[in-house]
């Protein structure tokens, strides 16, 4: 099937980012998968409709690079999914300063270089879709001073976007996941995962296909009214930040 529509996602090899690209290819969409390592899903690289190129999305000339080569190769992006994250967790009296920078680099700058460079192409064509993935951990977890600050500036570069670019046509959310089964998550130990599942409303972990789906909803021409947005994908988390 012909791919009509482009959609380009960051972080793409592994966990969430790997079923957004594969839920928004199924909905028809190819799919640059963005990722600075090489893909480790031997079915996501061979997927037809799935391109992958390697980028450093902390690096203005990789991002502008990036997005000169998709626009060679297939004309336009209607769709970019912001997902490229990294975690350094630590109380802030252990975090070295160099955590901090890493974190609020990739998951901060990254998402706003991205941003900066589709918009210029979105803007030019008077529409598009922007889906940064934030977190429910912008409302506060210890021992993510870095994650949360950097996730919250997601929140806030969505909503300035959203006014930003809503007279072009394009519309800007965000999606926040809670706790989700990846394999970060996994790397946990067990009695420390069982408590954060038991600290969940639902009593149970999300799964990546979850977030997809709240980021193929997004993406969907039908949904362009919703604007500077935040979608929890957190099992009702969020409603009770507060829950240990």
């Amino acid at each position: 099937m012909k791919k009509s529509k482009v959609s380009v996602v960051t972080g793409a090899s592994k966990g969430i980012g790997n079923a957004i690209a594969k839920r928004l290819n199924n909905d028809g969409y190819h799919i640059v998968a963005v990722d600075v390592n090489d893909p480790e899903s031997a079915d996501f690289a061979s997927s037809d409709g799935i391109t992958f190129i390697k980028c450093d999305v902390t690096n203005d000339e990789s991002v502008n690079k990036l997005f000169s080569t998709v626009v060679e190769k297939f004309g336009t992006v209607d769709v970019l999914v912001n997902n490229a994250g990294i975690i350094r967790d630590n109380m802030i009296w252990n975090m070295p300063q160099q955590d901090f920078d890493s974190v609020v680099d990739v998951n901060l700058k990254g998402t706003w270089l991205m941003c900066k460079a589709a918009s210029v192409i979105m803007k030019e064509k008077c529409t598009g879709s922007i889906i940064n993935i934030a977190s429910r951990a912008w409302l506060g977890n210890a021992g993510q001073t870095n994650y949360a600050a950097s996730k919250a500036g997601v929140v806030a570069l969505t909503r300035v976007l959203s006014l930003e670019l809503g007279r072009y046509g394009v519309a800007v959310n965000a999606v926040a996941p809670g706790l989700i089964d990846t394999p970060m998550t996994r790397k946990l130990p067990a009695d420390v995962l069982e408590k954060l599942i038991l600290a969940q409303p639902t009593r149970k972990i999300g799964s990546p296909d979850d977030v997809a789906h709240a980021v193929a909803f997004l993406a969907d021409s039908r949904t362009s009214f919703i604007n500077g947005q935040v979608i929890y994908v957190d099992g009702g988390k969020s409603v009770a930040s507060n829950m240990v």
